[in-house]
């Protein structure tokens, strides 16, 4: 009796083992400074512009003193870390009439930071900001166009987030980066994701900050604590025979870049359970672009955090007063309190998932007119897996509301739960607790198969 009342004890501190936060994932949250944030926007700012066109010459002026701070920032960051940065530009020529916005010639150049990881060095999770600005003319590269909130607040919050997570050492790569060529039309993450194809980088996730300052929307509402998620649902590369299958299946909603908001929402709720996470299941803003899209487009997991409630008097604005109401994106309206929020949300979500095992892969699901579901997987190939995690949800909930640990094995069934009613998706848990990101199921098979 006292071993089985001993084994019962041991049981259920493994389950409360598993339920622990990681400290150090508070201290994180603790450590971004909305000081350096506010002095990194002002600097940014004070460039007068960072229109990918402009000056690339002048050291006080135009996009090209302004990538040589940002780049000068990120490898005082290495220093302090014992060189731990990779930090090299990334750059593509864009020629003359590629668009209408693109009025001559001109090398659109990112700047990269590479925190490698201790175990999977080729493993990334990405936090971008986007280094250019513009006024109402979207081809007008001499007129001052500060962009304090669209994008000085997202590039400054990729410069802190490297900071603080530069202390600390991940299984996983992290990846910071600073994007140029968004106003013109994508042009820096286009150039991103296809050195990221040719380097064969396994990036799972690019969360891509733009316009994380402002509080106060042109509708009167003010809330520094409500920020959106934007996600596709679907990768734009999967093929017809998934498409067909997911008429049968399901998955409308269950693509890559969806588990991924959904991975931020949990972690945010979790760690940062003041903050009201708002996922929105669409690619981004009706009928507007992001610097995440060209990662969806090349088959990515990529999403857009920004602020809820946008003030359209201050984006993409002449600087000047009309009625009483001052146009432009200027530094006094950025809310560096909330940047500073943001910039904490997009870090404990890289923390996360960059100590965590890979998912699963080859993730299989039967049940098809049986009274229980079975789930079949690949096991992760990773030293520190405790084991794994099935999720499921009804089919009509944004979220995993259900999960169940069935430790180190690579199938599991789950008695009395029809497989119709709800969707179904696997996790990988480390010894520390970290989870991966859910895999959804991509094979169906009947269960007298396995």
């Amino acid at each position: 009796m006292r071993l089985f009342y001993l084994t019962v004890l041991l049981f259920f501190s493994y389950l409360f083992t598993l339920a622990q936060t990681d400290p150090k994932i508070y201290q994180i949250v603790d450590g971004i400074s909305a000081d350096r944030i506010e002095k990194d926007i002002n600097t940014l700012a004070n460039f007068g512009t960072r229109h990918t066109l402009s000056d690339t010459v002048s050291e006080t002026r135009g996009i090209g003193a302004a990538r040589r701070w940002i780049k000068s920032e990120f490898e005082k960051i290495s220093q302090a870390c014992g060189n731990c940065l990779e930090v090299f530009y990334q750059k593509n020529l864009v020629k003359k009439g590629t668009n209408p916005r693109i009025v001559k010639d001109v090398w659109v150049v990112n700047v990269i930071a590479i925190q490698r990881g201790t175990q999977h060095p080729n493993r990334f999770v990405m936090m971008s900001g986007d280094i250019d600005s513009r006024v109402t003319d979207p081809t007008d590269f001499t007129s001052d166009s500060p962009g304090a909130n669209d994008n000085a607040s997202g590039m400054a919050g990729a410069i802190e987030a490297a900071r603080v997570l530069s202390k600390h050492k991940f299984d996983s790569s992290i990846i910071y980066a600073g994007l140029s060529g968004e106003e013109q039309g994508l042009f820096g993450g286009k150039g991103l994701a296809e050195y990221a194809k040719e380097k064969n980088w396994d990036l799972v996730g690019v969360l891509n900050n733009d316009m994380i300052g402002n509080i106060q929307g042109v509708d009167g509402v003010i809330d520094n604590r409500t920020f959106r998620i934007f996600s596709e649902p679907v990768p734009p590369t999967e093929t017809e025979k998934e498409r067909n299958a997911r008429r049968f299946y399901g998955g409308e909603v269950d693509g890559i870049s969806r588990q991924l908001a959904r991975y931020i929402h949990k972690t945010v709720q979790t760690y940062m359970p003041e903050m009201n996470p708002m996922m929105v299941y669409r690619l981004d803003r009706f009928g507007r672009g992001g610097h995440h899209r060209p990662f969806n487009d090349a088959g990515f997991a990529g999403i857009r955090i920004m602020e809820a409630h946008e003030n359209y008097t201050q984006q993409h604005q002449d600087l000047r007063e009309e009625n009483g109401i001052k146009y432009g994106d200027v530094v006094e309206h950025v809310n560096f309190d909330y940047a500073a929020k943001l910039t904490a949300v997009n870090a404990i979500t890289m923390a996360n998932i960059a100590s965590a095992p890979p998912a699963p892969t080859k993730v299989a699901i039967g049940g098809i007119v049986e009274p229980s579901v079975q789930l079949k997987w690949q096991k992760a190939n990773h030293s520190g897996v405790k084991g794994y995690k099935i999720y499921w949800r009804a089919t009509t909930s944004p979220t995993w509301d259900h999960s169940r640990f069935v430790g180190d094995v690579d199938h599991f069934l789950l008695k009395g739960i029809v497989i119709d009613n709800y969707f179904f998706g696997v996790a990988t848990v480390g010894k520390d607790g970290h989870e991966s990101p859910v895999a959804f199921p991509s094979e169906i098979f009947r269960t007298s198969d396995h």
